[in-house]
């Protein structure tokens, strides 16, 4: 066993057992196991959504768009610092509403607003579904990292093997207790490496930042700019735009929101986590500066040149701490999205067409489905080629489509009916569903358009045609539709009791 792999296997243990010592002293109930009671402070909550942001993404796919891309990587900077100044608004009265329903899960927030159980059915399913390529994400970034880390001696499919099963363990004990005690040492490691690297490594081989930039700006001109079609200024736009109005639609962020214990926990966090979001800056350093040391990484191998550059630098037992930094990132968001993916569907779809489920049973349920959508997560792993942060756009194309629904629903005089947000929502992910699956682009299906609206990212494209469906079908009355079978359903007491 080389030190590398050592290392790995330290945190690999020390993950493990934090989350399952993090039921300890608890009753694990439904509310316990998905909300924490509700009794997260700032640090905790902070830990969380921040965990949203450092994942395998941020460690692989940041560095790997710098080395690939270039100037358009720069969209992963914007986009955050835009959703956190929208939660200083949004997610304080979430908060609030949910705790005054006593809500559990993002679709229960949909179905208690709109005072549909149906719309809470269909909001599951698409968060669900946009959920399977973020795991897909975060479990492919797994095998990567202790694959790379560890100098082959573990192949990516046993660390896939190992990390899921280690994850799947300890969400069906500990819940988001687990979750949440992992990212604290999540945390404190990635801050650490990602600083250090970024800044290291460009001084180690350039002599600094900006001769590493003037370096790779002489190899490949206007590499470092947006250019004129594709990746343009109007896909950067419409992309940050995107990626800012999904960010909290995703239901495990969505859900971590409900663990707060108070709504200024939000505000102190919109308030320092734009701050925090700078961390990614060194993440890109990483890859620019790798452009020209490890050259020759083609398609989705530009996810490697972090670990490439780093395995060419360091020593392997500080190769192992980056290592184990890299599992940790891959290790909060997925046990999150296990454990949310579970209690949606078991919630949110088994409950609504079997209303005399117990709360217990339901939490017995949720914890069944674990292991399962591991499983499924795991199929398509090891089907799937796209490069990361190709995984993580599909997955906010989709969950994009649910932000009109939650914008219209937090207006004191709700105007927009349940039968316009379901309309809409069915819009948005058909068009996205449509051209992802036909390979279609608008410059394909609207040749005479403009570049720059040719270059706008699908989910902006998607999200327009949700509003316009939402207002339109909302502008009639409630009585055109009544043959959806949920006429005597709008008065459904949605609370837990």
């Amino acid at each position: 066993m080389n030190a590398a792999l050592a290392v790995i296997g330290v945190f690999l243990l020390l993950a493990f057992y934090l989350g399952v010592r993090a039921r300890q002293g608890k009753d694990m109930n439904l509310e316990q196991w998905t909300v924490a009671g509700r009794g997260f402070g700032a640090i905790f909550v902070f830990l969380l959504m921040a965990g949203e942001i450092y994942t395998t993404f941020t460690f692989l796919g940041g560095s790997g768009w710098a080395y690939g891309k270039g100037g358009p990587a720069f969209y992963i900077i914007a986009y955050g610092c835009l959703a956190y100044a929208l939660s200083y608004w949004m997610l304080p009265k979430v908060w609030k509403y949910a705790k005054e329903h006593r809500l559990m899960s993002q679709s229960d927030f949909f179905a208690h607003k709109y005072k549909s159980p149906m719309l809470g059915v269909l909001v599951s399913l698409v968060g669900v579904v946009a959920l399977i390529p973020y795991l897909v994400l975060q479990l492919k970034g797994l095998g990567i990292i202790v694959s790379e880390a560890s100098y082959g001696k573990i192949s990516p499919a046993a660390a896939i093997w190992l990390g899921v099963l280690a994850v799947t363990v300890y969400v069906m004990i500990s819940g988001i207790h687990g979750s949440a005690w992992t990212a604290v040492v999540k945390d404190i490691m990635i801050l650490a490496v990602a600083v250090f690297l970024g800044i290291y490594l460009p001084v180690h081989y350039y002599g600094g930042i900006r001769p590493m930039f003037e370096a790779v700006e002489k190899a490949n001109p206007g590499f470092l700019t947006l250019p004129d079609q594709g990746m343009s200024v109007s896909w950067f736009i419409s992309t940050v735009l995107l990626t800012a109005l999904g960010f909290y639609m995703w239901p495990h962020t969505f859900g971590s929101v409900y663990s707060a214990k108070g709504a200024n926990v939000f505000r102190k966090n919109a308030v320092l986590l734009p701050i925090y979001q700078l961390v990614l800056l060194f993440v890109l350093f990483v890859g620019f500066a790798a452009i020209l040391q490890v050259p020759d990484l083609q398609g989705s191998d530009a996810d490697l040149a972090l670990l490439r550059l780093s395995i060419a630098t360091f020593d392997p037992w500080f190769v192992g701490v980056i290592g184990a930094a890299g599992l940790l990132t891959a290790m909060v968001p997925g046990s999150m999205i296990l454990m949310t993916s579970a209690t949606l569907l078991a919630k949110n779809v088994y409950q609504v067409f079997s209303p005399s489920t117990t709360e217990e049973r339901v939490r017995k349920l949720a914890v069944y489905l674990v292991p399962v959508i591991a499983l499924v997560s795991l199929y398509f792993t090891f089907r799937g080629g796209e490069t990361i942060v190709a995984l993580l756009l599909m997955g906010y194309n989709l969950v994009t489509q649910l932000f009109p629904a939650l914008f219209f629903s937090l207006f004191k005089n709700q105007f927009v009916t349940k039968y316009g947000a379901a309309a809409g929502i069915v819009a948005g992910v058909a068009t996205v569903a449509y051209i992802t699956l036909s390979g279609t682009g608008i410059g394909t299906l609207f040749p005479g358009l403009p570049q720059a609206v040719k270059d706008l990212n699908v989910g902006i494209v998607a999200l327009a045609v949700n509003l316009v469906v939402t207002l339109a079908v909302s502008a009639f009355p409630p009585k055109f539709f009544r043959f959806t079978g949920e006429k005597n359903s709008p008065d459904v007491n949605l609370d837990v009791k």
